[in-house]
């Protein structure tokens, strides 16, 4: 819980910064930058595992931070980029592939992490404590990703800066004045960031239900569970692959309609449970329904991140989605109390098993379902 916090921090404080960096340089130079600072990062992660009994998890936190610095600065730059790379027809097949790699990443990463931590640390038969020195190793495989990753971004066609003249201020920090004047006389892009933000919200939610529900519900080890958790992901995956196929025959404003309702009715069936508290679909059913759910969540927001990319002005896109990561990062937040909350009036005041917190979930999105349409531009 505390990492999270430590990492999404930066995202939180100087979004507004990254957005107004995004507006006045090229973001393919951002890119280029940050890929570089993130070798860096990762080279000060090996340091400090390497010290790591010397100054003890101090190391380890300073290079959280610092990671969550350079994703606050990278995402304005990496969703800001692709309306001047690509047409506008093209924008959902790009929004799809960035958003598979993205998941496809963090599923690799979770898997690889795990087995590297099984084998590089070694735990003290006598004591029982960790000893995570040897863990420097991973971290020398994630400065070669970083370079790898560094070599492709110098490949990426030079694009110029959108509003090299603006001026940034401190009070601009959070969420840029000009944004908020935007946000004001522009109802339907405020109304589609803070749809954007319940996606997050959710899509915090759905990770502790999952692992609560595989333990306790489901009575399944650490590892199964965890597959449970790659089911969401690997949804989203194939739903980006899809989306575009699904999403170019369709009005645009059935779009997002459609992905809210796979992903209501998706939860709404994982969340069946037999009289003795068993889930009705078992392992294997909620399993595949979680992959559904991941397709629908694909569908629902890649129109919505689109839109946020091509309804602001030229010179506002970078601010924008600046704002649109710091609104997606405080749904994040919220999602551990209101979790903390649905867990307590399910298994306290209902005396239901935490199934239910799923269609708890589906409950939220019905009002996108049933009010909310994507404008046209």
């Amino acid at each position: 819980r505390w990492a999270t916090r430590a990492f999404s921090l930066p995202v939180v404080l100087l979004s507004g910064v990254a957005g107004s960096l995004s507006d006045r340089t090229s973001n393919s130079r951002i890119i280029v930058l940050c890929k570089i600072a993130e070798i860096a990062i990762t080279l000060l992660a090996v340091i400090a595992f390497l010290l790591y009994g010397s100054i003890g998890d101090y190391g380890t936190w300073t290079v959280l931070i610092l990671m969550g610095i350079h994703s606050t600065f990278f995402g304005p730059a990496k969703y800001g980029i692709l309306p001047e790379l690509f047409h506008h027809k093209h924008l959902p097949r790009a929004n799809g592939l960035i958003l598979m790699s993205t998941f496809l990443a963090i599923i690799l990463g979770v898997v690889l992490a795990g087995a590297i931590k099984d084998a590089l640390v070694v735990t003290d038969a006598a004591t029982g404590k960790e000893d995570f020195s040897q863990l420097w190793i991973g971290s020398v495989a994630c400065a070669l990703v970083a370079l790898v990753g560094t070599i492709t971004s110098l490949y990426v066609r030079y694009t110029s800066p959108v509003q090299p003249q603006a001026r940034f201020q401190m009070v601009d920090s959070i969420v840029p004045e000009p944004i908020v004047s935007l946000l004001k006389r522009d109802r339907p892009l405020l109304l589609a960031l803070v749809v954007s933000s319940v996606f997050w919200l959710v899509g915090g939610l759905v990770m502790p239900v999952v692992n609560r529900m595989g333990k306790d519900q489901l009575q399944q080890a650490d590892t199964k569970t965890s597959v449970l958790t790659a089911g969401l992901a690997i949804g989203i995956i194939i739903g980006a692959i899809g989306a575009n196929l699904i999403l170019k025959r369709m009005p645009k404003d059935k779009q997002v309609s459609l992905g809210v309702l796979i992903m209501i009715v998706s939860m709404c069936l994982v969340s069946i449970w037999k009289p003795n508290g068993d889930v009705l679909l078992g392992y294997n059913g909620t399993f595949l329904g979680l992959i559904i759910a991941g397709i629908g969540a694909a569908v629902f927001v890649i129109p919505i991140q689109v839109f946020l990319q091509e309804r602001p002005p030229l010179e506002l896109k970078g601010r924008l989605i600046g704002t649109m990561n710091f609104a997606n990062f405080i749904g994040i937040l919220l999602a551990g109390p209101i979790y903390q909350l649905l867990i307590w009036v399910a298994e306290r005041c209902l005396a239901w098993p935490v199934s239910s917190v799923f269609a708890m979930m589906a409950a939220m999105l019905v009002p996108i379902l049933l009010f909310y349409r994507l404008p046209k531009l």
